[in-house]
């Protein structure tokens, strides 16, 4: 699946107590962001809205959530985003954050049942 979030780098270099601290921060932060993300399309705050997405895209690029990422480096790209579509693009963010937190649950799922995922 391209759209999978590839955690297993971190499961690599990190101890598996550290690593479930650094996904807990990830998760956290996703959610703080994607709440400022939806609050700047909300009051179409493009400025605001690219800083979150670049926050956003750091914090997904650090862990391997390759697709939240890529889409939310290129919503820093934009120039035409206002209304609607600052909006629309704030929604389809969040649902790639989801799934990266979907991902994150079974990824850590396996953690905690003693066997960690493998690559891809």
């Amino acid at each position: 699946m391209s759209d999978e979030a590839d955690f297993g780098q971190l499961a690599e270099d990190l101890s598996p107590e550290d690593l479930r601290v650094v996904l807990g921060v990830f998760a956290t932060d996703v959610k703080r962001l994607i709440d400022n993300l939806n609050a700047a399309a909300a009051e179409d705050d493009l400025a605001t809205f690219k800083r979150v997405a670049h926050g956003l895209a750091g914090a997904a690029g650090a862990v391997g959530a390759k697709s939240l990422e890529q889409a939310s480096r290129a919503a820093m790209l934009r120039t035409e985003l206002v209304g609607e579509r600052l909006t629309a693009t704030a929604s389809a963010i969040e649902a790639m954050a989801a799934t990266a937190l979907s991902q994150l649950e079974a990824f850590v799922a396996k953690l905690d049942e003693g066997h960690p995922p493998g690559h891809g």
